[in-house]
């Protein structure tokens, strides 16, 4: 969920609406902390068009979390657990906050840095991974290795992630795949397969 560096919606922001799934058209608030922006509707339903085969039953990771766009859109449509990262506090209570709204027991919430929680391997991989991080801070070229050496996303997991459209994709480890790439405005998103890991599935 990157901050400060995509355009704000004329009508203000703070709420975010599902597009799909079980909890359609569901309007939910999140703080405007860090100057937030959910991932738009379209690209989400681009996103979520490439992952239609994958989501049943899956486990996914939401890196930046912010409104929780991409993860609470997973669940929607069929993801058997979302685990939610977010550094905000007051993003992670709102976060925590809607998932009793929806009356979801299938997210957790885990308010720390993203480099900290990454910095062990899982208890077990994930099968897809969100990142939408704050643009223009170096963050793909520091989580992408970070990511593969540690094993966070199984052997035939997808690894999603947004940058700014100005700069070139950064280069994935040996074992990913781009599968899907498009460019929106200011917003180039990218779809990767993991064609194998060193974890342990």
């Amino acid at each position: 969920m990157a901050r400060n560096q995509k355009p704000r919606a004329a009508s203000g922001g703070g709420e975010l609406r599902i597009i799909g799934g079980d909890w359609r058209s569901r309007k939910l608030r999140f703080p405007e902390a860090g100057g937030v922006r959910p991932t738009p509707a379209r690209t989400r339903e681009t996103l979520f068009n490439w992952l239609a085969y994958h989501l049943t039953g899956s486990r996914c990771l939401d890196l930046f979390a912010g409104s929780g766009a991409l993860g609470l859109e997973a669940l929607s449509r069929g993801a058997g657990i979302t685990v939610f990262v977010d550094h905000t506090p007051a993003l992670a209570q709102a976060l925590r906050g809607n998932l009793r709204l929806l009356k979801s027991e299938m997210g957790e919430v885990v308010c720390q840095n993203i480099d900290t929680y990454l910095a062990q391997p899982p208890a077990r991989p994930f099968d897809i991974l969100f990142m939408d991080p704050p643009f223009r801070q170096g963050w793909l070229e520091k989580l992408f290795p970070m990511i593969a050496d540690h094993g966070w996303v199984k052997s035939g997991g997808w690894i999603y992630a947004e940058h700014e459209s100005e700069m070139s994709t950064p280069t994935p480890p040996a074992n990913w795949t781009l599968h899907r790439q498009k460019t929106a405005g200011q917003v180039t998103y990218c779809l990767f397969r993991v064609e194998g890991s060193e974890a342990t599935n």
